[in-house]
Order: structure tokens, then C-alpha cells, then sequence
């Protein structure tokens, strides 16, 4: 299956291929990373796209301004103020219940 990310304007600053250790069974073991910047306005919009097309299982993104972090799941997104310990567990509690390992939940803060 197939997807595609339109209409919302994002600046790739960055795309790093890395081998990483702790992958689940369901991960491999090298990843793309990217990173990109997003217009406020489009953060909200990127994360309910993100939401429709990540697969499970064992997949998220995480973005981030100096006021907010996103962390997208399939189907689900938290959204919460920097430094906001109970939104972070949310979301990490969701992370875990979607079987991604431990070292996997460590998005800023």
C-alpha cells in the first residue's frame, strides 16, 4: 500500500541514513531520518496528515517548536506545552501499548 504527503510546505534541512540498535522485530535496522521544518501554522495539519500514514506497527514521528512537541502515532496524535511531564507519559504510555521499545520514547522534551 501506498502513501503520499501533499499540500503542506515543509524544508528538508536533513536526510541521515543510520543503523540504529533496539529495533523491534517489526523495525529494520537502518532508518531515514529527516529533518524538516514546517511553518506553525502547518504544524497541526502535518501532524493529522503524519496520523493517516504512518503503518503500524511501531511507527512515529516526533516534531517540535520551542513552545510544543508533536508525537504522531498511526491514528493518533499528542500534542502538548514543552516541559509537560504528563503529556510526555501519555504519549509514552502510547508508544509502549504500540510495542515500540523503550529506547525508542525519547523525544524532546
Amino acid at each position: 500500500m501506498g502513501a503520499s504527503l501533499e499540500g503542506i510546505p515543509l524544508v528538508i534541512r536533513k536526510l541521515t541514513r543510520s543503523a540504529v540498535d533496539g529495533t523491534s522485530p517489526d523495525q529494520p535496522s537502518v532508518w531515514t531520518l529527516v529533518e524538516f521544518e514546517v511553518d506553525g501554522s502547518h504544524a497541526q495539519p502535518l501532524a493529522t496528515a503524519l496520523a493517516g500514514l504512518l503503518d503500524q506497527p511501531g511507527w512515529y514521528a516526533d516534531f517540535h517548536n520551542e513552545r510544543e512537541i508533536f508525537v504522531v502515532f498511526p491514528e493518533r496524535v499528542f500534542r502538548y506545552p514543552r516541559g509537560d511531564a504528563a503529556g510526555r507519559a501519555a504519549a509514552q504510555e502510547h508508544g509502549r501499548s504500540l510495542a515500540i521499545p523503550e529506547p525508542q520514547l525519547d523525544w524532546a522534551d
